[in-house]
C-alpha cells in the first residue's frame, strides 16, 4: 500500500516503522538480516584477528633475528674495542681500549701477507668459478640427451657438506698417496709429486682449487637461469646474418646476461671473503700462514691465541667488507626493477 504525503510517495514499511517509533537514522538490516552496525563490528573483529595472525608469523622471525643476528653483531663490534681475554669470562671485566686492537692487528707482521692471501684467494676463486660456470651454462643451453641428468650431477659439489668436500680433497692432495698427484703424473703434467698441503708455494693454490670446485655449480645454476630469459629469436636472426658462435656470444649472450652477472659476482665475492670451512679443513691456514685469510686469522686469534678483542676486530673488518658489497648487490637488484617500472 502506497500513501502520499505532500506529493511524496512513502512505502508502507516506512510508514509502519515511523508509527512504531523506529529511529530513522538507524541502519536497515541487510539481506542476511544483519544490521549495518553489526557488520562494522564484525569487520573490526576480523581485522583484529588478521592482525594477531600476522603478528604470530612476524614476531617469532624478529625474535630470531634479534637473538641470532643483531645481538651477536652488536656484541662483536663492542668486543673489538675491549681488552677481552679468558679472565673476562669469569670476572665480567673487559675494559675499553679504543682502537688499540685494530692498531695491533694492522701493525702485526703477518697482516699484510694475510690480506694479500685473501685478495688472491678471492680473485682466483671468482675468476675460475664464474668462467667455468658460464661455460657450462652456455653448454647446457643446448638440448641433447641426458642434459638434465648431467646438470643434476654437477650440483653435487654444491650440495655436499663442506666438511665432507674438504676432507676428501685433503686426502686427494696428499703428496705421496694422493689421487691428484697420481693422475697428474700418469698424464705427464708433472714430473714429481706436488706437496699441495705442506708447501708455502702451493698451499694457497690448493685451497683455491677446492673452493673453485665447490662454487662452480652455484655460478652455473644462476647463469643458466639467466640464459633462459634470452629470446631464441635473437640467435636465429644473428645466424641468418652470418654471425658465428663467438659473435653471438659477444653481441647477444653477454649483454643480456649483464644484470645476472653483476648479481652472481657480488654474491660470489661475499661468500668467498667469508670462506672458513675449506681452508680450515684442508690446510688450517698453513704452513707458516701461507694460506691464511682474514676469516681463519680471526678464528686463530680468538680461539687459539685467546685474544678475543683482536679476533673481533678482524671480524669487524670482514663485516664491513660484507656490508659494502651487500649494498652494491641490493643496488644492482633494485636498478632493473626501477627501469621496469
Amino acid at each position: 500500500m502506497i500513501s502520499k504525503s505532500a506529493g511524496v510517495p512513502v512505502s508502507a514499511a516506512a510508514t509502519a516503522a515511523a508509527g512504531a517509533g523506529t529511529d530513522p537514522g538507524r541502519a536497515l538490516p541487510d539481506r542476511n538480516g544483519h544490521s549495518g552496525q553489526g557488520g562494522q563490528g564484525g569487520r573490526g573483529r576480523t581485522r583484529r584477528g588478521t592482525a594477531w595472525r600476522v603478528a604470530g608469523f612476524v614476531v617469532p622471525v624478529w625474535i630470531y633475528i634479534l637473538c641470532f643476528y643483531v645481538y651477536p653483531l652488536i656484541a662483536n663490534v663492542r668486543m673489538g674495542f675491549q681488552d677481552y681475554s679468558v679472565s673476562s669470562f669469569y670476572s665480567g671485566s673487559a675494559p675499553y681500549v679504543g682502537f688499540a686492537n685494530y692498531r695491533s692487528v694492522f701493525h702485526s707482521p703477518q697482516f699484510a701477507g694475510i690480506v694479500t692471501n685473501t685478495l688472491l684467494f678471492t680473485l682466483g676463486s671468482l675468476v675460475f668459478q664464474f668462467g667455468i660456470g658460464l661455460a657450462l651454462a652456455v653448454f647446457f643451453r643446448r638440448k641433447f640427451p641426458l642434459n638434465g641428468v648431467l646438470r643434476s650431477l654437477l650440483l653435487v659439489p654444491w650440495l655436499l657438506p663442506l666438511v665432507v668436500s674438504g676432507t676428501v680433497w685433503r686426502w686427494m692432495m696428499y703428496a705421496d698417496s694422493g689421487v691428484l698427484n697420481r693422475m697428474l703424473l700418469n698424464l705427464h703434467v708433472i714430473s714429481h709429486p706436488v706437496p699441495w698441503l705442506v708447501s708455502t708455494t702451493w698451499s694457497l693454490t690448493a685451497v683455491t682449487l677446492v673452493n673453485v670446485w665447490v662454487g662452480i655449480p652455484f655460478n652455473m645454476v644462476i647463469l643458466y637461469g639467466g640464459l633462459q630469459g634470452v629470446p631464441e629469436q635473437l640467435y636465429e636472426a644473428a645466424a641468418i646474418d652470418g654471425a658465428n658462435a663467438w659473435q653471438r656470444f659477444r653481441r647477444i649472450t653477454w649483454p643480456m646476461l649483464r644484470p645476472v652477472t653483476l648479481v652472481v659476482l657480488t654474491l660470489g665475492l661475499i661468500y668467498t671473503v667469508k670462506v672458513f670451512d675449506v681452508i680450515q679443513i684442508v690446510t688450517q691456514g698453513g704452513p707458516a700462514n701461507s694460506s691464511q685469510t682474514l676469516t681463519t686469522y680471526a678464528y686463530n686469534l680468538s680461539f687459539q691465541q685467546l685474544e678475543f678483542g683482536k679476533g673481533a676486530a678482524v671480524g669487524n673488518l670482514l663485516i664491513l667488507v660484507a656490508i659494502v658489497f651487500a649494498a652494491l648487490y641490493l643496488r644492482s637488484v633494485r636498478e632493473p626493477e626501477g627501469r621496469n617500472r
